[in-house]
């Protein structure tokens, strides 16, 4: 018998804008650039990244690249897209 185990995906278990939010949150505290990036891919996957793309005005494939490890979003994208997710960027 071969048991499966499935991989664990953050993206599943953010049901909530807070949960998002806080996952942010943490990820822009204590990650650098690029896990922040790599976070806010998750929150659109959560959120559906079709329903983001649409919102932010790009294809799925391309906010999928533009989201993908070791990317480098423009300014504008992050922000589009962190708004799609409910979010927005504030300075402390």
């Amino acid at each position: 018998m071969t048991i499966k185990i499935k991989r664990f995906d953050i993206a599943e278990h953010l049901e909530t804008e807070e949960d998002i939010k806080m996952f942010l949150q943490e990820a822009a505290k204590n990650g650098n650039a690029s896990e922040f990036v790599h976070a806010l891919g998750t929150a659109a996957r959560a959120k559906s990244m079709t329903d983001i793309a649409n919102k932010v005005g790009v294809s799925r494939t391309s906010l999928y690249k533009s989201l993908e490890e070791d990317s480098n979003p423009s300014f504008l994208t992050v922000s589009k897209v962190l708004e799609a997710v409910g979010c927005r960027l504030s300075v402390c």
